[in-house]
């Protein structure tokens, strides 16, 4: 049995380290994915997880498939495909540590994974199935996800989603706004950032999170916010945190480690996200937002991951 299935990319992440005379970026290499992130944040905080997904017959692929495995994330539901490398995505800083992406993607071996080829009795054995955009951008991807939503729909999976917005990986700002409100509508709980929302609706993370609830009937809805912390929402109650004090100098993965850390509190809590009190709430935010505030302090994403024992320490500290 498995608490947490996700389906989508496993990739690598290079980060620039420093930049030459000329501009150009020494630049290190990281596991991530934002679904691996997110699966390796829940199985460090106690959840049994696998990633259903494709990478290269190439080093790449075998490094990164070492590291899920290392991180306690099931892999036998990732192919490899001798004709396409795995994805590379290059991720350049700002002076706060915040980022830009560019890819290595035409195409990616994330990308052509087809339904026919998905383990489905992992889907089957879990109590949750998480997915993202990124593997809506193409085909046969996007229908192999589609319809793995609809299998685990059908089977009573809660469901979780990350937009996790990539404006280059899609062929339109249109399409890439009807595929993510696709995505959302499927999904009881969803994690989204500021600029998604603002991308989506041009709201801010009150509005986004009632439209959300509302439109498309999402269970809850968790609006991360960067520096300035995060809002979620549910029918009951809502509440608003702030981040602790850190000393960021890379933010890749933080989200997505956000939304593992908060996912493993729902599990832990046993409750229908729809009915948590503003109390339980906040404990799920308090240490999602903890855990995802101190892997900035750390580069890459799934290296980042605070331990359990960290997290807890910092909250006793913080109360």
């Amino acid at each position: 049995m498995f608490d947490v299935v996700a389906l989508g990319e496993l990739l690598i992440d290079f980060a620039a380290q420093s930049t030459d005379a000329d501009g150009y970026p020494t630049m290190s290499a990281h596991p991530g994915g934002a679904p691996s992130n997110f699966l390796a944040a829940l199985s460090r905080y106690g959840a049994k997880t696998a990633l259903l997904g494709k990478v290269g017959q190439d080093h790449f692929g075998s490094l990164l498939l070492s590291t899920l495995q290392q991180a306690g994330v099931e892999t036998r539901g990732v192919l490899r495909d001798s004709e396409s490398f795995t994805t590379l995505a290059f991720v350049t800083l700002d002076h706060r540590g915040e980022r830009s992406f560019s890819f290595a993607r035409k195409p990616g071996a994330d990308t052509r994974i087809c339904f026919e080829e998905l383990d489905l009795s992992m889907i089957d054995q879990a109590r949750v199935f998480h997915f993202g955009s990124l593997s809506l951008t193409d085909e046969p991807a996007r229908t192999a996800t589609q319809k793995a939503v609809a299998y685990a729909k059908e089977r009573g999976k809660l469901i979780t989603c990350d937009p996790n917005l990539r404006r280059l990986l899609w062929a339109s700002e249109s399409e890439a706004r009807e595929q993510i409100l696709w995505g959302l509508r499927q999904s009881d709980v969803v994690k989204i950032n500021g600029e998604e929302l603002k991308f989506l609706w041009g709201c801010g993370p009150q509005e986004g999170a009632r439209r959300l609830l509302e439109e498309c009937g999402v269970r809850l809805a968790m609006v991360t916010l960067g520096a300035d912390g995060c809002y979620l929402e549910n029918r009951q109650a809502s509440c608003r945190l702030y981040t602790p004090e850190v000393h960021p100098v890379d933010s890749t993965g933080a989200g997505d480690i956000f939304g593992g850390a908060a996912v493993s509190r729902l599990l832990e809590l046993g409750k229908d996200p729809a009915a948590l009190t503003e109390k339980k709430l906040t404990q799920v935010a308090r240490f999602a937002t903890m855990a995802a505030s101190l892997s900035t302090e750390a580069p890459g994403g799934i290296s980042s991951i605070p331990a359990m024992e960290t997290v807890m320490d910092r909250l006793k500290k913080e109360a």
